[in-house]
């Protein structure tokens, strides 16, 4: 049978899901309001806030990995209802986040041209880029803080908070743009700077609200101040343990990312402008789906935590259809919504021809993307097999997707081959998945005792 008869399962999807969808949703919102503001401003200003956000993707990619093992490790735990396990992981997560946030922050305000350059060799774009990174790097730490406390609530299946959270950023941000860029209400137009530092502001608001929230509102957790200066004993070695594979996979993916922006860095303008623009599209259709990997990652380690490991086997097959006809719906969509998602920037008529030409090959991933994220990160990830999906994706990065997208490169194939060489992963994938997860070799219960941490 492909789907469970357990309706507790789409009840407990569904519910975590919505928020989680709902706030990327409006994380996205916001990332989209930056982009068709400053896209007024023509492709050298799209192009350096896309290759300056490229710093924001690293510290993205390392905080994952801290979030991952944080939702991991503390769902097994709250699948024994064991809160102050949970309390201590959060307390080891946000030493880690505040660490490398505090590293990327200095590195990116002393050093921002040097950063940008990496990425491009378009003087005006590591003008614009540089303006950029140096400004919103300010707001990195602050962005750290938010992103481990919403890790640590959704462990515990409070997602809502996240999205009424995000939806005052949203709000915040939008508004500030709106004044900065563009210079309201007595404002001078700051063009990309105004960017950055309606960034900062709306970050500092969502960092207060969260740590607000779980030190007076939460009632789950009852996480203290004084809980963040408690050692983590055994738990911090579980922490490494797990955690490294997840942060393992995370720099290979940020090595992925910075190294699609260098290849694709050295086109012009109108190339780099048409990535950000077919890169939006797919964050805006993968954010249900990114809802609904998260709540089965959650489900899946709340339960393989409870040692119910014949619930998983029926959970992995109705995951597995699930996604895969998501996926294909998510790729007629993104066909249809091109011209109309385009049509919302003001960028070149080159740009333009190149976006199209990038989204046609999203709508073609974009399947592969849907089904492997959630078969590997919502069920084998999740299910406590974390190394697996680290050398997983190393192998693929280092040899698949660069390498072939270099070659392509140096051959003077047309931009859209290598860009379909840097996403040709997300197809391939699916077959290592469809063989790991029927094997069943993943459920692993990772938690302790309480009484040994």
């Amino acid at each position: 049978m492909f789907f469970t008869r357990d309706k507790s399962f789409y009840k407990t999807l569904v519910t975590l899901a919505i928020p989680i969808a709902l706030q990327n949703a409006v994380t996205f919102a916001v990332g989209l309001a930056d982009n068709v503001m400053i896209g007024t401003l023509g492709d050298s200003a799209i192009s350096g806030v896309y290759v300056g956000s490229q710093l924001q993707t690293l510290l993205q990619m390392f905080i994952g990995g801290i979030e991952g093992a944080i939702l991991i490790l503390a769902a097994q735990y709250w699948g024994k209802r064991d809160t102050k396990s949970i309390r201590r992981i959060a307390a080891i997560g946000v030493r880690f986040a505040l660490l490398i946030g505090l590293v990327i922050t200095v590195t990116a305000f002393l050093l921002p041209s040097q950063i940008v350059s990496l990425f491009t060799s378009d003087a005006s774009v590591i003008e614009s880029g540089t303006v950029y990174v140096r400004v919103v790097s300010l707001s990195y730490i602050f962005f750290c803080i938010s992103q481990v406390m919403v890790a640590t609530m959704r462990a515990v299946e409070t997602a809502k908070i996240a999205l009424y959270v995000s939806f005052v950023t949203l709000i915040v941000n939008v508004i500030c743009n709106y004044i900065l860029i563009f210079g309201k209400l007595g404002f001078p137009a700051l063009g990309v700077t105004g960017a950055a530092v309606a960034t900062l502001f709306s970050r500092i608001i969502e960092a207060a609200v969260m740590v607000v929230y779980v030190r007076c509102v939460d009632k789950k957790l009852k996480l203290r101040f004084a809980d963040l200066l408690k050692r983590g004993g055994e738990l911090t070695r579980d922490f490494l343990r797990y955690g490294l594979p997840i942060m393992g996979g995370q720099v290979v993916w940020s090595v992925n990312m910075l190294g699609q922006t260098m290849i694709l860095g050295r086109y012009d303008a109108g190339v780099i402008a048409a990535v950000s623009i077919a890169n939006m599209l797919h964050n805006m259709m993968y954010i249900a789906m990114n809802g609904l990997s998260s709540a089965v990652g959650i489900i899946t380690g709340k339960t393989v935590g409870s040692g119910r490991m014949e619930k998983i086997r029926e959970y992995a097959r109705t995951t597995q259809v699930i996604f895969l006809g998501l996926g294909i719906l998510s790729g007629i969509a993104v066909h249809f919504l091109r011209d109309p998602f385009i049509g919302l920037y003001g960028a070149s008529d080159a740009a333009v021809a190149y976006a199209r030409e990038f989204i046609n090959v999203i709508s073609v991933t974009i399947i592969g993307t849907c089904y492997q994220a959630a078969c590997l990160f919502g069920l084998v990830k999740s299910g406590g097999d974390i190394s697996f999906v680290f050398r997983n994706d190393t192998i693929f990065v280092f040899l698949v997707v660069l390498p072939s997208a270099i070659i392509a490169s140096y051959l003077g194939a047309p931009p859209w081959v290598v860009f379909a060489c840097l996403k040709c992963d997300q197809i391939l994938k699916c077959f290592v998945a469809v063989v790991k997860i029927n094997r069943y070799n993943w459920m692993k219960n990772l938690t302790r005792e309480t009484n040994e941490v």
